[in-house]
């Protein structure tokens, strides 16, 4: 077995848990009643946004964008407060005049096509390309930097929103741990088959979903033909229902880098179907639990006597698991 397989083998023992039939309660499976309603919420130094589930999975991709651009978390900043001000954070086809979308951008202006308006990851690229063109845009405050951009009538309304963009922005660019979940019921969908790939249709829609957003990462915990061995029964890996999403060697800004897909998951476990996310010691969980956010994620069946790498493994420090139903 080589080092890389040995490796996604281990990985996959603390998933299995989770989706091993008849050995959960319904806590830990999402299934049962869901009490609170569906949305989002983004807190960091206990400052709390809520959002919608439009709004949260159109926040995270405008940090996606970002974070592929290689853009600094001021750049989400300015663009999440603008965003906020402008649409609340909606892809609003209609504005003032010919404004439309996140932004409100104007065909008219120059910005695009009201297709191309329209699409949220055309809209926030088209803002980040007009950010980076202001000189010292880094240093500015955040309404300047703003106006410098948008051209606003309103230059000062975007003040408001300062704070509440700061935060979904250290929450969705990966700056503060654990700091953005979402309440979502579990799906009622049928079972599907691994596909030739060794991942069922919706996990592969995930996989796409993560290159269209992120573009190529590595990934492991699946292959064509189907996993067979390495992982415990009732593992999702041998459904296809699984892949790892690796962030090597563990240091600070891969930790970062996970959340930023960690948390664009969760803004977007509706949408995806989402089962589970893992990372960094901390797991997501679809239905009842989601209530919940974040919860400590502790591996089943460690003995004490795991190598540090093996343990940072098991914990998911190196890489984001993600499951569907």
């Amino acid at each position: 077995m080589s080092k890389g397989t040995a490796i996604a083998a281990v990985a996959a023992l603390a998933v299995a848990g989770l989706v091993a039939g008849g050995a959960y309660f319904a806590l830990d499976t999402g299934l049962g009643p869901l009490p609170d309603p569906a949305g989002c919420t983004a807190t960091v130094d206990a400052h709390a946004v809520a959002m919608s589930t439009e709004q949260a999975e159109n926040a995270s991709i405008i940090a996606a964008v970002a974070e592929r651009r290689g853009l600094p978390a001021r750049a989400v900043s300015i663009a999440m407060a603008t965003a906020y001000q402008e649409s609340k954070l909606q892809n609003l086809d209609f504005g003032d005049r010919d404004s439309l979308g996140l932004f409100q951008q104007r065909p008219s202006q120059g910005w695009g096509t009201r297709e191309q308006i329209l699409d949220p990851y055309y809209a926030a690229n088209a803002f980040y390309d007009a950010l980076v063109r202001v000189d010292g845009y880094r240093d500015m405050p955040i309404t300047e930097a703003a106006q410098a951009v948008q051209r606003s009538a309103f230059p000062d309304a975007y003040a408001d929103h300062e704070l509440d963009g700061r935060t979904i922005a250290s929450a969705m660019a990966g700056y503060s741990r654990a700091a953005f979940s979402c309440v979502v019921s579990r799906a009622d969908v049928s079972a599907q088959d691994a596909g030739a790939d060794g991942l069922t249709a919706r996990a592969n829609a995930v996989r796409q979903d993560i290159a269209k957003s992120f573009g190529e990462l590595p990934l492991g915990g699946f292959q064509p033909g189907g996993v067979t061995s390495g992982h415990i029964a009732g593992s999702s890996h041998y459904d296809g229902r699984a892949l790892d999403v690796f962030f090597r060697p563990i240091n600070a800004e891969n930790r970062r880098r996970g959340w930023v897909l960690a948390h664009y998951l969760v803004a977007n476990a509706d949408r995806l179907s989402l089962a589970h996310v893992i990372f960094d010691g901390k797991i997501w969980t679809a239905g009842t639990p989601s209530e919940e956010g974040w919860r400590p994620f502790n591996p089943s069946g460690l003995t004490g006597d795991e190598s540090p790498e093996t343990l940072a493994i098991l914990e998911h420090r190196d890489h984001v698991h993600v499951d569907v139903d």
